[in-house]
């Protein structure tokens, strides 16, 4: 008898046969890798074909893999994975979108196919820097408007590129270069003698 994996794989290739050597099934959990120009078309068919029901948009999230593997990773920088629940076959899909343009990272929006992909969307554009095409309101949802880059990129700078503080003689709040020194920070390890042993 197949595992409820093993069932899943099947349908996803009949579904998508070019997909099939796209397919991981790793720890429990399927994978596969979708060209951006057709994210759209395969998430409709993801959500309405009978056998695959995928009902529900968990999440998405981005990925920035340009150190992944301590820089062994060789391939498209920036992608958007989404999490896929299917309520009436209780089984869960990752579907994995690469930009196609790691200086401008592209991918279509999903939006018209899971309304709830908003805001997900609006927070992989904000930390990350994806622009999802097609997105009707795509605006920083974390940080400040006045923000300058995209905190979870690996290339970010741990202290960021401008502080913001209220002024109190111009009445405001203002934006001005960092002025924090970058610095290491090692905890102190303090080990006692007796520390786990019987006394």
């Amino acid at each position: 008898m197949a595992t409820k994996l093993e069932t899943l794989a099947a349908a996803l290739a009949a579904a998508f046969p070019d997909a099939s050597k796209s397919t991981v099934n790793d720890r429990g959990e399927a994978t596969i890798v979708v060209p951006a120009e057709g994210l759209v078309a395969v998430m409709r068919q993801l959500r309405d074909r009978p056998e695959l029901r995928f009902d529900m948009l968990i999440d998405v999230c981005g990925v920035d893999y340009s150190a992944y593997g301590n820089g062994a990773w060789e391939g498209r920088r920036f992608a958007a994975v989404y999490h896929l629940l299917s309520l009436p076959q209780n089984w869960r899909l990752r579907v994995r979108v690469f930009a196609p343009d790691d200086d401008f990272p592209v991918v279509p929006s999903v939006i018209d196919v899971w309304p709830c992909a908003n805001w997900f969307e609006r927070e992989a554009f904000d930390l990350y820097g994806i622009v999802f095409d097609g997105h009707p309101d795509l605006r920083r949802l974390l940080t400040d408007y006045g923000f300058v880059g995209h905190p979870f990129r690996k290339d970010f700078p741990l202290s960021g590129y401008v502080e913001m503080r209220y002024d109190p003689e111009q009445g405001r709040v203002i934006y001005q270069p960092v002025t924090i020194e970058p610095r290491e920070i090692t905890p102190r390890i303090i080990r006692e003698e007796q520390y786990g042993g019987t006394r």
